[in-house]
């Protein structure tokens, strides 16, 4: 069985600051660092290693990725794990989105919609597990784009996927058959 284990990104500034984030990018806070290393402490506690990583073209994925995995794995960036393109609302107050859930609402003002980002970060995840020597994979992404990655498969998850994900959150998911399956998930004990 090979197991992938994705995981959002530490905090950011523009997390703090309640701004929609999905293609533009801020950098981790000094809460979203130490997430990342609580995090790479889950990892070592359980004696878990990697055969390959990947992460988010977003700089705030690989920070959190580096720190993961203490700059001791190489890593290739995927633009499928990017988050939701927002379109104009990138880098607006959040206050401005929408009712969950958001469906097509950003694709007017040149966003993704709701399917079309599932549909980019099922297709990568799949390819990227399919390869023989991927057993035990890292890939850090983001929180619109894991949600809607997990909720994908949920007649095959063994874990139920509750509302919110938190910074720094690793889902233990095994790929078999070409499906994935929720196994587990570990949040880091920080409050956001």
């Amino acid at each position: 069985m090979k197991i992938l284990y994705l995981m959002r990104h530490g905090q950011t500034l523009f997390n703090v600051e309640h701004k929609v984030q999905g293609w533009c990018d801020s950098p981790l806070t000094p809460l979203g660092i130490a997430q990342a290393e609580a995090a790479s402490q889950y990892f070592d506690d359980n004696h878990i290693t990697f055969d390959h990583c990947y992460s988010s073209t977003s700089e705030r994925a690989c920070d959190t990725l580096e720190i993961v995995t203490h700059h001791q794995y190489p890593y290739i960036r995927l633009k499928g794990l990017k988050e939701w393109n927002f379109g104009r609302f990138e880098g607006m107050d959040e206050f401005l989105n929408p009712p969950l859930p958001y469906g097509d609402f950003f694709v007017p003002y040149g966003g993704e919609s709701q399917n079309e980002l599932q549909k980019r970060v099922v297709e990568t995840l799949t390819q990227v597990m399919e390869q023989d020597d991927h057993q035990s994979v890292l890939a850090v992404s983001h929180g619109a784009a894991v949600s809607n990655f997990i909720r994908a498969f949920g007649d095959y998850n063994k874990k139920q996927l509750k509302k919110g994900i938190k910074n720094c959150t690793v889902f233990k998911l095994s790929f078999e058959d070409g499906h994935f399956c929720l196994l587990d998930y570990y949040e880091p004990d920080f409050e956001i």
